[in-house]
């Protein structure tokens, strides 16, 4: 497994920007397919997308796509979320995960970070 730490959550007004940074530890994190979910209050946790581990094939949810960006860096062991145009309903929980896996199931991630707040107001 390699051990996650989220980071670059924040409050950020309706149509702005942030970047969630997803460092990770451990020799083998090349090895590991990269996930982003969300869970909002009262709300079941949720994907947003996914990317391979060499970074060339990434799947995003319906709702962010357009809007976020996944990117990853092997050599510093870091996986990146770009998100723009940011909405209210983007308030959320955001994780990270980590799987041996190239899925969208979330029951397939055995790694995960901590969590980042991330707050959209109107």
């Amino acid at each position: 497994q390699v051990q996650l730490v989220e980071s670059g959550g924040g409050l950020v007004q309706a149509g702005g920007s942030l970047r969630l940074s997803c460092a990770a530890s451990g020799r083998t994190f090349s090895s590991y397919a990269m996930g982003w979910f969300r869970q909002a209050p009262g709300k079941e946790r949720e994907f947003v997308v996914v990317i391979s581990p060499s970074g060339t094939i990434t799947e995003y949810a319906n709702s962010v796509k357009g809007r976020f960006t996944i990117s990853r860096d092997n050599a510093k062991n870091t996986v990146y979320l770009q998100m723009n145009s940011l909405r209210p309903e983007d308030t959320a929980v955001y994780y990270c995960a980590g799987s041996r896996r190239y899925t969208t199931n979330d029951a397939d991630f055995g790694s995960w970070g901590q969590g980042t707040q991330v707050t959209v107001s109107s």
